[in-house]
């Protein structure tokens, strides 16, 4: 008889969750404020407020970078959403997104010891998004932009990052981005292939599809084809929008022109980045030990167990399969890294440094049915703060 692992159990225990469990666990939210000096005496009172607190301040007024060491700024990241993509149920409103923003709060406390608060904007305009977070910046040490939808939501980080001297970053990008890459890394090892040889189609060019396909530029892969819902993102098409032409303009080498079953033909990787779905016999006309993706959740573009039957390698965004592709892989150690370096911005390099880091996690354990750490491995948000501040202090 097989004695079950911990992963064996994890999902036993993910598969037998109650709709009880799940409501007494948010009951009352997933966060809280604590102090961290004593507030008993006189004396404790007399320092932490009036009249010690006013002294802080005047020194803060005279030099405000004293904020990031005098309060909890320089430790504290906003989880900012209008709740306009939220995972799998899209645009659900600022309110009813509040407890996928507690959760990602939580999660960078217990990953990487930063205090963070969740903020939600009730409006979907992006001056009045951009507006707001630049007036409550002053609050905070770096910003996480969350479940906001494409393609506003790259126009509000660019204006956003180029207004403020913090750490910005949309982690439905950046944090997808990352954690895809470290996972091509590791799979193209599995099969023997160079990262930079391979042919990639990614279906989907919404915030994690550009992200993904920028990210694997950078890593030297260059033969990309991006998907949208109408085919092939290419330059002959006249319904491109600007992010589109962008994509089509450094995507696409061999000209490519079509849908799936074009793309397809002869490719190294899929990547799914989209809700829709992939005619499993379609991917019969992929390349020998190809490796696919399927990261949609909560239904992945096509079933774990139907890919393994055309590839070598399969991933998906859930936990119950292996090889998830999870973003608290990434976020965590990105920020805590940017804010131990004093970063005023996350650059490409230190995503890219990111992705090494957590790739180099799964050493010698490398395997078809491991190319990432798990989401819980204690080592992941360290080594990848390590490497984005060594990065960032150059």
């Amino acid at each position: 008889m097989t004695t079950p692992t911990a992963d064996d159990k994890g999902q036993a225990q993910a598969a037998a969750i109650t709709e009880d469990e799940i409501f007494a666990g948010h009951h009352g939210g997933k966060l809280a404020v604590e102090l961290t000096r004593p507030l008993e005496t006189q004396r404790d009172l007399s320092i932490a407020y009036t009249p010690g607190v006013a002294r802080v301040c005047t020194v803060i007024a005279e030099d405000p970078e004293r904020a990031k060491t005098l309060t909890w700024t320089g430790r504290l990241v906003a989880v900012i959403s209008d709740g306009s993509a939220v995972l799998g149920l899209g645009d659900i409103g600022a309110t009813a997104s509040l407890p996928v923003m507690e959760g990602k709060c939580a999660l960078f406390r217990r990953f990487a010891g930063l205090n963070a608060i969740p903020i939600v904007i009730d409006t979907n305009d992006v001056d009045e998004i951009v507006e707001t977070i630049e007036r409550i910046a002053p609050t905070f040490g770096a910003i996480n932009l969350e479940d906001i939808s494409a393609p506003r939501c790259f126009e509000i980080e660019d204006r956003v990052k180029a207004a403020l001297d913090i750490p910005v970053m949309h982690d439905d990008q950046h944090g997808t981005a990352i954690v895809v890459l470290a996972a091509l890394m590791n799979a193209a090892r599995v099969v023997g292939k160079d990262i930079t040889d391979l042919t990639v189609v990614i279906s989907g060019s919404g915030a994690a599809g550009v992200a993904v396909t920028k990210i694997l530029h950078e890593a030297g892969v260059s033969d990309i084809v991006v998907l949208d819902s109408k085919g092939i993102v290419e330059s002959g098409r006249d319904d491109l929008t600007e992010t589109k032409k962008a994509i089509a303009a450094n995507s696409n080498p061999r000209g490519l022109r079509g849908d799936m079953k074009t793309a397809l033909d002869g490719a190294d990787v899929f990547i799914g980045l989209s809700s829709g779905t992939v005619d499993p016999q379609l991917l019969g006309s992929m390349a020998d030990d190809a490796i696919i993706f399927a990261l949609s959740n909560p239904n992945p573009e096509v079933a774990p167990d139907v890919a393994a039957q055309y590839a070598t390698v399969v991933a998906t965004g859930r936990s119950d399969f292996p090889n998830q592709i999870n973003n608290v892989l990434a976020f965590p150690g990105v920020f805590r890294g940017a804010l131990d370096a004093g970063a005023t911005y996350i650059t490409e390099e230190m995503k890219l440094a990111a992705a090494s880091a957590i790739a180099a996690l799964v050493g010698d354990k490398l395997a078809a049915d491991y190319i990432v750490p798990g989401a819980l491995d204690e080592r992941v948000a360290p080594a990848v703060a390590a490497a984005v501040e060594a990065v960032a202090r150059g």
